[in-house]
């Protein structure tokens, strides 16, 4: 009986620990989870007002008057960290590795039905840049005063610090932040272009703008902000004007950029510089890593030969995150994580696992390996690489601990951001000041009342330790520039297949309330007369002016037949027509390309667009649903 009680207990005993493995391996492993958790980030970030469909209930609007009082409406965009500063270089580059996910792993994140979240995600900082860029050579990169900012601890809903804006012009130039927008803008409409060409279109013309003023003005833009100096000092801005080339190369085809990058790959250290970082501030290996695909393609033509030295520059960088690189390699933690810098280290290693996992796709589909001083490497091996940060930061290391906060058992609870450290708004209405916030809450070892879920903390140190301490921000403040690879990576890692394609209804601005998601069935074949392009002219005849209007898309929601219209506005005449007021009468949907006057149902082109020249012609798009708005013109001259 003891023998026989004995080999039950140890079978019992082995079981146990094998389900308790499992578990914890299944924990570790669970990539879909720990995608839906991130996206709960970029919603506890927000500034601005907030969607009827927010899901992070203990934020609330804020930063409704930014830039109004250097008279330009910059509601929106992101807060950075655990701050309320709005600096343009991490948001934009945050959209553009959003943008980037959404374009290479489409199918990954369509079949796990988060496509939605991600465009969502994408096109609040979109939305916001367009504000911020009013004119071509204008562009507002900085709301907020990051010192006043961070000498309070208090609520984004009771902020009482400075809101100052800051702009990039001619005269204070910013090539590293305009062309950072611009790359951002490029790459995101691609990610839109399948969804809503008409919104793809326009942030492709705000792109090509700052690219042109980032190529032409050139300079630092802590040079031109000094106040984001001593928060995000940038390196240089060769590698954004190669960036935003290469973004622009792909979403247009248009071979001047991709000449650009080639004329230029010396000059501005694209074909030179072999890296070891991949971030906010260092941008080379992802141009590197976009430019060599077009050499994997087939697709160099007569820039193969330059095109292969990016490429060199791109193995350089999978080399030394694999320890190939003939010794000169990546720094690694006990545990194996990618160590960089002391400060918030973990950007850079879901930004690495990020590229990597794409670059393994661009090798994969080529059939390719990659060449590796000490040796051929698999494409397999890149992406292995990328699964082993993924697991590290969800629990998979010495501590135990998963570093996304509310993903698996053991995470940060006391995170240096100040929303989640003070109770929400609707918890605590009374308003929380600098002085009480600090008192009161920064200082409190208690966990955080609110759990800020998908967050990436700055993780642990080059030992594998980790301080849960608020006051530790070097370790424990997550950042925009931080967990957006990770939803390109978590969608890879997830494998998810079998699910339709869905699209998604994008209608009206995001302060307006989002809609739901739908499937894009085929139209009856009456809808399909609504499709043919008319025709309007002004009733005066020999008039200048002609409209062109087209429908570009319909789908259904909520038993409604909604159609995307294209308005083109042509001056037939032989003078410049400026001053331009239009108006749009039965208008129920919203509307991009025009500005309102102020008067009733009264329009004007956009401060950027005063003039249309002989024979030019401009467009703007509305949505809507029922019959189409009426448009005639009011004035010009």
């Amino acid at each position: 009986m003891s023998k026989s009680g004995g080999s039950l207990f140890g079978v019992s005993l082995l079981l146990t620990v094998l389900l308790g493995a499992a578990t914890a391996a299944a924990e570790y492993y669970n990539y879909g989870n720990a995608l839906d958790k991130t996206f709960l980030f970029f919603e506890a970030q927000r500034s601005g007002k907030l969607p009827a469909a927010q899901r992070v209930k203990w934020r609330s609007n804020s930063g409704l008057k930014d830039g109004l009082a250097q008279g330009v409406s910059l509601e929106g965009g992101y807060y950075d960290a655990g701050d309320h500063v709005k600096f343009g270089l991490p948001m934009a580059f945050a959209v553009t590795i959003l943008s980037w996910a959404a374009v290479d792993n489409q199918k990954e994140l369509s079949s796990s039905n988060q496509m939605q979240q991600t465009l969502w995600s994408i096109r609040w900082g979109t939305d916001y840049f367009i504000k911020a860029h009013p004119q071509p050579n204008v562009l507002w990169g900085q709301v907020g005063d990051g010192q006043s900012d961070h000498y309070c601890w208090e609520r984004a809903e009771d902020m009482t610090t400075s809101r100052t804006a800051y702009k990039l012009d001619q005269y204070h130039p910013g090539s590293d932040l305009a062309g950072e927008t611009a790359a951002a803008l490029a790459a995101a409409s691609l990610a839109f272009k399948p969804y809503n060409s008409s919104y793809s279109a326009i942030l492709l013309t705000h792109a090509k703008e700052l690219f042109s003023f980032a190529d032409k003005y050139r300079g630092l833009y802590t040079d031109s902000i000094p106040n984001a100096k001593a928060f995000y000092m940038s390196s240089g801005y060769s590698d954004e004007l190669l960036w935003a080339a290469a973004w622009l190369h792909r979403a247009t085809g248009d071979e001047y950029y991709l000449k650009y990058a080639v004329n230029n790959a010396g000059y501005l250290g694209g074909s030179g510089w072999g890296m070891k970082e991949f971030s906010w501030d260092n941008k080379y290996a992802g141009v590197q890593v976009l430019l060599s695909k077009i050499l994997l393609e087939g697709k160099g033509g007569a820039y193969t030969s330059t095109l292969k030295q990016y490429q060199m520059k791109a193995d350089y960088f999978a080399c030394a995150c694999l320890k190939k690189n003939g010794g000169y390699n990546i720094q690694t933690t006990p545990g194996g994580l990618m160590y960089v810098r002391e400060w918030n280290n973990l950007q850079y290693a879901s930004a690495a696992a990020f590229l990597l996992a794409i670059y393994s796709d661009y090798l994969s589909a080529a059939n390719a390996k990659l060449n590796c001083p000490d040796g051929w490497v698999p494409s397999q091996a890149l992406l292995d690489f990328s699964r082993s940060q993924a697991d590290y930061i969800l629990g998979k290391n010495r501590q135990g601990m998963s570093y996304l906060v509310g993903y698996g058992p053991k995470y940060p609870i006391r995170v240096h951001h100040r929303g989640a450290s003070i109770p929400s708004i609707f918890v605590q209405r009374s308003s929380v000041n600098c002085v009480q916030g600090f008192d009161s809450w920064y200082r409190r070892a208690q966990a955080d009342p609110n759990v800020i879920y998908g967050a990436l903390v700055g993780g642990p140190d080059q030992n594998d330790y980790y301080s849960d301490d608020r006051t530790n921000y070097e370790q424990s403040e997550p950042t925009l520039s931080g967990t957006a690879p990770l939803v390109g990576l978590f969608a890879k890692l997830s494998g998810k297949s079998g699910k339709p394609l869905i699209k998604w209804n994008f209608v009206g601005s995001y302060g307006g309330g989002y809609s739901k998601p739908y499937q894009t069935p085929k139209p009856p074949a009456s809808s399909y007369k609504a499709l043919t392009p008319t025709t309007y002219t002004p009733k005066q005849s020999g008039a200048p002016i002609e409209f062109l209007h087209s429908i570009t898309a319909n789908w259904m929601a909520w038993n409604t037949r909604y159609y995307r219209h294209r308005v083109v506005i042509k001056n037939n005449s032989q003078k410049p027509i400026s001053g331009l007021k239009l108006k749009i009468e039965d208008l129920t949907g919203p509307i991009w390309g025009l500005n309102p006057t102020g008067q009733k149902n009264t329009y004007q082109l956009p401060q950027w667009q005063k003039t249309l020249k002989p024979g030019q012609a401009y467009y703007f798009v509305y949505v809507q649903g029922g019959p189409q708005a009426k448009v005639s013109v009011l004035s010009y001259y």
